[in-house]
């Protein structure tokens, strides 16, 4: 009788560390490269001549490319492995923000449109493996690092945005700064892909040691393509954690979208103002997410994004009833702080099981696709009679959800991170022997080891192996 049993191999320490701070690095590019290009917005409409609403309507055109490249982008991965997956949304950036800077230069809305089309599709095709790949990382560690992942993103965010507000201070033109962050970005990219792919490499089928053909092993992503991908779908867990990811996208999202316009319209101030309030936002979201992760760990996931939810609904009425900017800004504050730790937690709770990691994430991904598809004209609409500002608070609805649907994102109970006993020597996860990069088995239940193979086989509790 054939056995087909799905592992994770055992990743040595100079490999997980090279591949934690691999994928810190692609983070951080992808925060830099997307605010870089959010704070330049107003110049962007400024050179086009758009209203809010045939702005939010150009945006758009991301948020349909993301949830339609989303929907396939965890077949991918499972199918074909993460590096081809992140080797597409490198080219695709790059020619992205060819595109986006060409738009303006030229005058043209149709060109702008596609870059920001073909920006969303590439941030959708490289979001699931560098998310799962993360997860992964965090199981091995044996503790809860994804929020430093999307730390790292909210470095680059702070970066890019400081790097657009010098940029609109200095006159650059859109298309130079555009194609030079478009040619950085993807050697940047293609120098890192083949660090950071450990749980998503190509399926290899292979004997055990000492076996037959009948005793096959499947190493890497677990097969199934579109099929085992869309069967996510029929998870209620899973889909109640994509709305509460929905609502982090509608609030993080209308932020990057809107904040710098909503500063700029609603208190009279600067391009490079609202740049630089935006930087504040994004700079509180780092803060949360480098501490936050002590806060998962003793708080556990509930009540951290129950908590997260109230101070960030609590920051944006601040910001969009404000007598003046300084208070407006206390509110950004609040606003980010709030906003921080919901989408990493929401990433983490999908990604629990590895063997199912790829497609789950790909869902919970569609769901903030949708956000980012609805929430630009809607906002761009209720922009034109209340202003930028005060459309903002339409999203306080969306944290409410968030708040109601905290309890789908505990950890199962027979999916643990990996057990302090489990590390190799007895070392516990998160001690010196652990960071430095000892191989720890990734804990889904009871874990069955190949020494030959030198792999571990993720197997349920109870179930045979």
């Amino acid at each position: 009788m054939r056995h087909d049993r799905t592992v994770l191999e055992v990743v040595d320490g100079p490999r997980l560390a090279r591949a934690r701070w691999a994928l810190m690095g692609l983070f951080m590019l992808s925060g830099l490269m997307f605010s870089s290009w959010l704070a330049r917005l107003p110049s962007v409409r400024d050179a086009l001549g758009m209203s809010p609403s045939e702005l939010g309507a150009v945006l758009l055109a991301g948020a349909v490319g993301a949830l339609l490249a989303v929907t396939v982008a965890g077949a991918v991965v499972t199918r074909w492995g993460g590096r081809v997956s992140l080797v597409l949304s490198s080219v695709g950036f790059a020619v992205a923000f060819v595109l986006l800077g060409l738009g303006p230069a030229v005058g043209s809305v149709p060109i702008l449109a596609v870059g920001v089309f073909l920006n969303g599709v590439s941030f959708a095709i490289g979001n699931v493996p560098l998310n799962v790949e993360s997860a992964g990382v965090e199981r091995r560690l044996g503790r809860t690092v994804l929020p430093h992942f999307h730390a790292a993103f909210s470095v680059g965010a702070v970066l890019g945005s400081l790097l657009g507000a010098a940029m609109a201070q200095l006159e650059v033109g859109l298309l130079a700064q555009f194609v030079g962050t478009g040619v950085v970005g993807l050697v940047w990219r293609l120098a890192s892909v083949p660090h950071v792919v450990l749980d998503t490499a190509p399926v290899v089928r292979s004997a055990p040691h000492g076996g037959t053909s009948d005793d096959v092993v499947a190493v890497g992503p677990r097969g199934g393509g579109l099929r085992t991908a869309l069967g996510a779908w029929r998870e209620r867990r899973t889909v109640l954690i994509g709305f509460v990811i929905m609502s982090a996208a509608l609030s993080e999202g209308s932020a990057n979208d809107w904040l710098a316009l909503a500063v700029v319209d609603g208190f009279g101030r600067t391009e490079a103002v609202g740049a630089i309030v935006f930087g504040v936002f994004v700079s509180a979201m780092t803060l949360v997410r480098i501490l936050g992760t002590r806060l998962i760990d003793r708080f556990g996931r509930v009540l951290v994004l129950r908590v997260s939810g109230l101070v960030s609904m609590a920051g944006l009425l601040v910001f969009g009833f404000a007598p003046s900017l300084a208070i407006a800004v206390a509110g950004v504050v609040a606003w980010g702080l709030g906003a921080a730790l919901a989408v990493p937690i929401g990433l983490a709770a999908a990604s629990d099981d590895p063997l199912r990691a790829a497609g789950r994430v790909s869902v919970v991904s569609a769901f903030s696709s949708i956000a980012h598809l609805a929430a630009p004209p809607l906002l761009g609409l209720a922009a034109e009679h209340v202003g930028a500002r005060h459309a903002l608070l339409l999203i306080t609805a969306a944290m409410v959800v968030s708040v109601l649907l905290s309890r789908e994102v505990e950890r199962p109970v027979d999916q643990p991170l990996d057990r302090p006993d489990a590390a190799p020597g007895g070392a516990r996860p998160g001690s010196p022997s652990a960071d430095a990069g000892e191989p720890v088995p990734v804990g889904v239940g009871e874990t069955d080891v190949l020494p030959a193979e030198g792999v571990l086989v993720p197997t349920r509790r109870g179930a045979p192996a």
